[in-house]
């Protein structure tokens, strides 16, 4: 069960256990789900019409996409960043479940609200995200310039990336883009566990058996409805992100330098139109449907099959 639940049996699930059990569905998740994000981050970044009718760019589809950089990078490079990318899991998941946990706790005990209901899911899966967001942001600036990049690479290993990006544009360039995310973080969490409890909720009433396959349907839709209601803003972030990175940027296309978030959105107003809001749409909504799917239910198993217990055996 995600989130506290007063009438669940057996002893109350700590802070540390579902940070355990987050920490390793978000290791699980992001070792499947990687070459997804590759491939959306990179039409998020064109600034060409990403179109099989129009083709204006390197890149006009999903399949084609990944034929391209299979063929002009190899297998590897679909796991570009995949070691930033698994810290940022790791630590996104532990923080995000760890305070989802608390604050659905806190609600039962501080307040009159049901813990459980999809509402008190949404305010505090929003919050907890933020948490995460704040803490984990150095994170994904990496894992998006590892993903950008082509070949020749700009950035050779991690050591690389932090003592470059630090010694060009200060400890600030690992907050790019740390506005438009914590705008869109709190809806797209929130909605995430909101529906997630929400399509639970009518699948326990309609079903006796309370499945694995049933937490990961959930979860794929809940991943699905909640990208597609704040995709802009996660577009919006990548182009932030990779400010001051243009020379690895030269050969996928045109480049351009935003001044910050408003800057950004209305830039890609006037010069991509509407259509390029959503530009990796496709791609980050198959990523949503897995990655929000897998992430509860590998939650919800390691927590099942007791596999927190593990941090028990942790000598002090």
């Amino acid at each position: 069960m995600v989130g506290f639940d007063p009438g669940a049996p057996g002893v109350v699930l700590s802070p540390e256990e579902a940070a355990l059990a987050g920490s390793g569905a978000g290791m699980v998740t992001r070792a499947l789900i990687n070459p997804l994000d590759v491939v959306k981050i990179r039409f998020q970044l064109q600034i060409e019409r990403v179109s099989y009718l129009h083709p204006e760019g390197k890149y006009r589809g999903l399949l084609q996409a990944s034929r391209c950089i299979l063929r002009e990078e190899g297998l590897p490079a679909f796991w570009k960043g995949h070691f930033p990318a698994q810290l940022l899991s790791v630590c996104f998941g532990a923080v995000q479940f760890a305070t989802f946990e608390f604050l659905t706790e806190a609600v039962h005990t501080s307040t009159p609200y049901d813990s459980q209901t999809a509402g008190i899911h949404l305010i505090c899966g929003g919050l907890s995200a933020c948490s995460a967001t704040l803490v984990c942001q150095p994170l994904d600036t990496l894992r998006t310039r590892f993903a950008a990049q082509g070949e020749p690479k700009v950035y050779h290993n991690l050591r690389h990336a932090v003592s470059t990006m630090y010694r060009t544009s200060g400890p600030l360039s690992f907050y790019r883009g740390l506005a438009p995310t914590l705008v869109a973080v709190f809806p797209y969490a929130g909605l995430q566990f909101f529906f997630y409890r929400l399509f639970g909720q009518l699948l326990s009433k309609n079903s006796e058996a309370g499945n694995s396959g049933g937490n990961l349907l959930c979860g794929s839709a809940a991943g699905v409805l909640s990208k597609t209601m704040t995709y802009p803003f996660d577009l919006f972030k990548k182009r932030l992100q990779v400010g001051g990175f243009e020379e690895a940027r030269v050969q996928f296309g045109e480049i351009r330098h935003y001044r910050g978030f408003v800057d950004c959105m209305v830039q890609i107003g006037k010069e991509e139109g509407p259509r390029g809001f959503f530009k990796g749409l496709s791609p980050s909504l198959v990523k949503a449907a897995f990655s929000t799917g897998f992430t509860f239910f590998w939650y919800e198993l390691f927590l099942n099959v007791n596999c927190y217990k593990i941090f028990h055996c942790v000598p002090a």
